[in-house]
């Protein structure tokens, strides 16, 4: 009796030893298929939050609501309507390194009789101002930047040339201008020229900024480009130009490259 007692208390023991190496054994396949679980739902949640930050930066270009506002703010991150054609684009009365009526000599009417003026102001201080490039078109910017494009790639064609809609030639505000001698037209051997210099000290008296200066590049996003002008008004022109900062910083807007 003792030995049939012994024989079924082992088997009893060994049974139960079976079921909690089974019990174990699916404890960790449990968790460990939970784990892989919590793996593949972190990487989704991590791979969500790249997806977001991705679609937030490609939706950061917002389209700008005043177009036709004489300083309204045009940059890699606000553009203009991709119709948006200024309505009173005029010849301004000034000499270009052209001698063709074609349309990159318009300008807004306001902003055609300030350089009117501006050159009119540096002729009589004896600097000679010819005109390079003033309207553009949202058709013919279109045009331009893919031909940077496949010249030196978008990397480095962004860093000199505006995406389509970004460009402030599309306003109708800006102007691009050279010496009377025609040589350094939106080149940098125009830095550092006495005309260079006077639009520096002068620009902002007939309403002008230099819309993209030296050391504020990523802010603006461009290259120092001393003969880009445009026009914002006399008073912010002469706050801007006084207080040494940019449009992107006279409305606190985003850094382009921050």
């Amino acid at each position: 009796m003792t030995k049939y007692r012994y024989i079924i208390l082992s088997l009893i023991v060994l049974s139960l030893a079976l079921a909690g190496f089974s019990g174990k054994k699916h404890f960790e396949q449990t968790n460990e298929k939970k784990g892989i679980q919590s793996q593949v739902s972190a990487n989704k949640s991590s791979a969500d939050t790249k997806s977001a930050k991705h679609q937030q930066n490609s939706t950061s270009i917002q389209v700008v609501s005043n177009p036709d506002e004489v300083p309204v703010l045009v940059n890699k991150y606000n553009k203009l309507p991709d119709d948006y054609t200024p309505s009173d684009l005029i010849y301004p009365n000034i000499p270009f390194t052209f001698k063709k009526k074609i349309e990159k000599r318009e300008m807004r009417e306001i902003a055609a009789a300030a350089i009117e003026d501006l050159f009119a102001g540096a002729k009589q201080d004896g600097v000679n101002l010819l005109g390079v490039s003033a309207y553009r078109s949202h058709a013919v910017q279109t045009s331009l930047f893919n031909n940077y494009v496949k010249k030196d790639g978008y990397e480095a064609a962004i860093t000199y040339s505006a995406v389509p809609g970004t460009s402030e030639h599309e306003t109708g505000l800006a102007i691009d201008v050279t010496g009377g001698n025609g040589k350094c037209a939106a080149e940098d051997c125009f830095k550092g020229t006495p005309e260079a210099e006077w639009l520096q000290n002068h620009a902002a008296e007939y309403g002008f900024i230099i819309r993209y200066p030296k050391g504020k590049e990523d802010i603006t996003g461009y290259q120092y480009e001393p003969w880009h002008l445009r026009y914002v008004g006399k008073t912010i022109a002469k706050d801007i130009m006084s207080r040494g900062i940019t449009l992107e910083e006279y409305y606190n807007a985003t850094p382009v490259n921050k």
